[in-house]
């Protein structure tokens, strides 16, 4: 008997061993993600919190964590086993933020000045139901099966999309929802909002306000090699900075994200590896640290608030979208915006028609060519915060095609040779077993040119 119990002290002491070591580290990403998931998903899109944790939540790890939602205090709290308790609160314009002890709560805080869209216009260009469409050159029924393709099927979990939109010549001709989901739910675009942090930059340098071959206006690299980084470079990813994207681990993003107040730090912190120009490396705190910089151009942070909206968000009419913030103020503008699929798609009918939004000049063409134009360290697959098909990573994709694309698998394609976006919002991305190359040409090939 006293074998049994030796034996199992022995491996209740592995078990201990193993967790602290592999797992206890992760407790506080764990908490982190979940409760600004939480809070995120029930706050803005009204989702229960059963549904966040069997969908949203219900990857390996997340669904370790215990979360519970305060509807009157407005904020979400998750914790594991008790251990490493995470708050997300909840500011109507403002979204979810995921706070530390520190966080003062109850101090005041601005909000965006929104303007809504109002025009008697059918969508895209209004917010009126669309129109009925019918075009002699595409097929319908091969359109619906290329869409109703990309959905599971009897409560399947092989492809987890949640919708789908597809405008071809400014006209909705094809739109589904998953269960749960309709024409109203916003979701989560993950790091499409990096293409959004992009076009506040454009808007800026159309106004002549902002000179992106300069070097960065930072401070605290003006003494290093980090001095001649511009702008340019951290808009192509290829600024030399240190980075690790890896969200498998703790690394460079998730501290990021659910572990710092100031996102744009971590990145403005980081120490020069290669020259600038030389070495592409997809980065998520390069993104952060430009919302920092476009913030330090204006005066006050009621302005630099107001910009995001006023420049691209509410001027093409996407409403529905809220842009995240960090503890500091600042927003999220790699990973932290949510919109309707409809209003995602607003924004990539922007781009196909090089920066004009139904009559008014919102970005240059210049800046849309600039976007999709492949940075020259990543073999055609990247540009100025948009990701490109130059080189070919979807093979039965016209090779003009570029695009926002988003952790999980969110997507906004742009087509301009089809005169074509594609908007797909999901749960599985194409590492995960997500055929997109399939999915775009199920579609594209439903239309005749």
């Amino acid at each position: 008997m006293k074998k049994i119990f030796r034996l199992l002290a022995l491996v209740l002491l592995i078990v201990v061993f193993y967790f602290g070591f592999t797992t206890y580290p992760k407790l506080e990403l764990i908490s982190g993600f979940s409760a600004k998931s939480i809070a995120s998903g029930h706050f803005l899109d009204h989702r229960s919190k059963e549904l966040i944790e069997k969908g949203d939540n219900d990857i390996p790890l997340m669904d370790l964590a215990t979360n519970t939602i305060d509807g009157a205090g407005k904020f979400a709290t998750s914790s594991v086993y008790g251990l490493k308790e995470r708050k997300a609160i909840y500011r109507e314009g403002l979204g979810a933020t995921l706070v530390d002890d520190d966080y003062d709560v109850s101090k005041p805080y601005l909000l965006p000045k929104r303007t809504k869209l109002v025009n008697n216009l059918p969508f895209p260009y209004g917010n009126n139901e669309p129109k009925d469409s019918a075009f002699s050159n595409v097929d319908y029924s091969k359109l619906k099966k290329a869409i109703d393709d990309s959905f599971d099927k009897n409560g399947g979990k092989a492809k987890r999309t949640r919708a789908v939109v597809v405008l071809y010549k400014d006209k909705l001709i094809g739109e589904k929802y998953d269960t749960g989901f309709n024409k109203d739910s916003k979701i989560l675009g993950w790091s499409i909002t990096k293409s959004i942090t992009s076009s506040a930059f454009g808007v800026l340098a159309k106004e002549g306000k902002i000179d992106i071959y300069k070097p960065a206006p930072i401070a605290e690299w003006k003494n290093d090699d980090r001095k001649i980084i511009t702008i340019n470079d951290l808009l192509h990813m290829n600024s030399g900075l240190e980075w690790e994207e890896n969200y498998s681990k703790i690394c460079d993003a998730t501290i990021m994200l659910f572990q710092s107040g100031d996102m744009a730090k971590v990145q403005r912190e980081k120490p020069a590896q290669f020259k600038p120009n030389t070495h592409w490396n997809y980065s998520s705190g390069t993104t952060n640290l430009l919302s920092s910089i476009l913030k330090s151009q204006f005066k006050t942070q009621q302005e630099y608030l107001d910009f995001w909206y006023s420049a691209v968000i509410d001027k093409i009419g996407m409403n529905s979208m809220i842009v995240e913030q960090d503890m500091a103020g600042t927003f999220v503008g790699s990973s932290y915006a949510w919109a309707t699929a409809r209003d995602w798609s607003k924004f990539g009918l922007l781009y196909l028609h090089k920066g004009n939004w139904n009559g008014e000049q919102i970005l240059d063409e210049s800046w849309v060519k600039y976007s999709a134009t492949p940075t020259n360290t990543s073999n055609g697959a990247y540009g100025a915060q948009f990701w490109l098909n130059a080189g070919g990573k979807f093979p039965d994709v016209p090779r003009d095609m570029f695009y926002c694309s988003g952790y999980q698998g969110q997507m906004v394609a742009i087509i301009p040779s089809m005169d074509m976006v594609i908007v797909r919002m999901g749960l599985k991305e194409e590492d995960q077993g997500f055929d997109f190359n399939g999915f775009l040409k199920g579609i594209i090939s439903s239309v005749k040119k």
